[in-house]
């Protein structure tokens, strides 16, 4: 998918938890009488832990120069934020207008700056070091064994191991360990993660064998080129926050299935604490209550060197005095020793770099590890680098699945109906792949007009340079009638998908429905999540759904997608389905 920016609003339904639900905790936040709100963006991984600091600030009654502040924590994945901000913050698309902005890297920082003076807008950081709330170095977590099967914990690891096992044909056989089938990299989308950001801009300093001053021409060295592209041809599948592999990897790991499911993701050395103590969602209120892994993960601290995730603490310059003075109180009160503990107790180390009691071997972590920190490059050559990274990508083969069943006809709030929007967002979601991606086109409903099935290939999957046009016109037409056979559906177009399956591909389907599954003729669930397991497929085809409107069956759509290692997402309001759909496609 190239060139994708804006997915604010949108989230990534996993298990039970909203991706950039996570921290906003407005509804059981105290609020005090005579106290302004100071709303603050966080990333997702820590959203839930800031917005558990703003609870007790406010519990404390803290003061400063006789007035007070109320913090308000919203979630929003720091790419997503940098394109709100970058765009002018649309208050009723993008949430509460932040006055203070904490992604998890000061390089989305750099980025909002460059996008910024390119387009002759104010500035809105201000000049000067960013000060910082915790950090946490990138890391490929690896299920422990096949860490020790490269020599961990003795052998420095990396990302030149990585290229080697998805280079050699034999994969993890060459290691001795054929059942575990090829290398299989797990890796979130650079353009809205920070795991993904990181780890792309340091496999491209790998490729160059430095670990200082990447340059524009780098980007262009066929050499550097080819070793990235060949990288990321070991992804499994993209996707905008690292939660989907964690939560994928923890429900195949409960079914003896891990060591199949993936080889290595790139995430926060915190997140993996947070995988290994049962909590892949890193919700600090969710501690202690799910299973530990069969396979605990281990942090591979990369031998080429590595960037960190600063997490800085950014009081935007549009703030007014009054919010200006109560974030800087918030902030003092985030980097005194008891909430600094809080952080490291949850394996972040401390904004000056210090591990406490989270950061153990025993959680799969090596608190005095010796790793190079690689300095991020410039904005222009950040710039680049994503751009870059759309062309060398790993490309994908995709199935699109629309229900036109006659509820579509129903109104989505917004005097359109819900079949308007769905085929308004079709048509741009187009634009989001590459022209050499293959996509294709379903339609379903129940038969009707004498059909033999209740789904339609309406266009064969095939290079979007070729088929982009019949696509268009295809959509543009489509109409509702009928019912919702999404069981027959969902499991034919994963059987066509596997048929045509392409090992150099990520394969998979995207079915959109607004109702619960309505034939008879198939109605058992438990047959199809067994049918669209991919836990023993050499070639996975993934089936990420999406819940359209309030009627869709959301649980149901999540045991889908959770049997074909994917993910589920809520367009529970009609109107954010253009949005819900970028998400998706960041997975490819």
């Amino acid at each position: 998918m190239v060139g994708v920016f804006a997915i604010c609003g949108v989230y990534l339904v996993l298990a039970n938890r909203g991706g950039d639900k996570g921290g906003d905790d407005k509804a059981g936040a105290p609020r005090r009488e005579g106290c302004i709100a100071l709303n603050v963006t966080a990333s997702s991984e820590k959203a839930a832990l800031m917005s558990q600091l703003a609870k007790s600030y406010i519990e404390a009654d803290r003061r400063f120069d006789g007035k007070c502040a109320d913090p308000v924590v919203q979630s929003k994945a720091s790419g997503a934020a940098l394109d709100a901000l970058a765009g002018g913050w649309d208050v009723g698309r993008d949430g509460p207008q932040p006055a203070v902005w904490t992604p998890a890297s000061a390089s989305w920082v750099a980025l909002l700056k460059q996008r910024l003076a390119s387009g002759d807008k104010g500035g809105l950081v201000p000049d000067g070091k960013l000060p910082m709330v915790a950090q946490s170095p990138l890391v490929l977590a690896m299920p422990k064994p096949m860490a020790e099967a490269l020599g961990w914990p003795d052998k420095p690891i990396g990302w030149s191991d990585v290229l080697g096992l998805t280079n050699d044909p034999n994969g993890w056989g060459s290691k001795g360990h054929p059942e575990w089938g090829r290398f299989k990299l797990g890796k979130t989308n650079p353009h809205f993660s920070t795991s993904g950001l990181n780890a792309t801009v340091g496999a491209y300093f790998a490729a160059t064998g430095r670990s200082t001053d990447l340059t524009a021409q780098d980007l262009s060295d066929a050499k550097v080129l080819q070793y990235v592209k060949a990288v990321e041809s070991g992804v499994v599948h993209y996707g905008d926050i690292s939660l989907t592999f964690l939560s994928n990897l923890a429900a195949a790991d409960q079914a003896g299935r891990g060591l199949n499911y993936i080889s290595a993701v790139a995430i926060e050395e915190k997140s993996v604490y947070d995988y290994n103590t049962g909590n892949p969602t890193g919700d600090p209120a969710l501690a202690g209550k799910g299973p530990k892994p069969r396979v605990p993960l281990v942090a591979v601290y990369p031998k080429e060197g590595t960037l960190l995730s600063d997490h800085p603490y950014v009081v935007l310059t549009n703030a007014s005095d009054e919010q200006k003075a109560a974030a800087e109180d918030f902030f003092a009160y985030v980097r005194d020793a008891p909430q600094q503990k809080r952080f490291t107790d949850l394996a972040f180390r401390s904004y000056d770099g210090k591990a406490g009691a989270g950061l153990t071997r025993a959680n799969g972590l090596s608190p005095d590890a010796q790793y190079t920190v690689i300095d991020p490059p410039a904005p222009q050559v950040l710039e680049k680098a994503l751009t870059t990274w759309d062309a060398q990508r790993k490309r994908a083969k995709v199935l699109l699945v629309l229900d036109v069943s006659g509820s579509m006809t129903t109104d989505a709030g917004n005097g359109k109906t819900r079949m308007e929007l769905a085929k308004q967002a079709a048509l741009t979601s187009l634009t989001l792949f590459a022209p050499d991606d293959e996509v294709g086109l379903w339609t379903f409903s129940t038969e009707v007009g004498g059909a033999s099935t209740p789904y339609t290939e309406q266009v064969p999957v095939a290079a979007l340079s070729g088929n982009r046009a019949q696509l268009e016109k295809v959509i543009r037409s489509l109409s509702a009638e009928g019912g919702t056979a999404l069981y027959a559906t969902t499991r034919a177009a994963q059987q066509k998908m596997a048929s045509l399956a392409d090992p150099s591909r990520i394969n998979a389907v995207v079915v959109l429905t607004d109702g619960k599954n309505e034939y008879p003729k198939d109605s058992d669930l438990n047959a199809l999540v067994r049918d669209v397991d991919t836990s023993d497929k050499e070639i996975p085809v993934r089936v990420f759904t999406i819940a359209y409107g309030g009627q869709a069956d959301l649980g149901v759509l999540q045991k889908i997608s959770s049997a074909s290692r994917a993910a589920a997402y809520d367009a529970s309001d009609p109107t954010t389905i253009d949005k819900v759909l970028v998400n998706v496609l960041s997975n490819f």
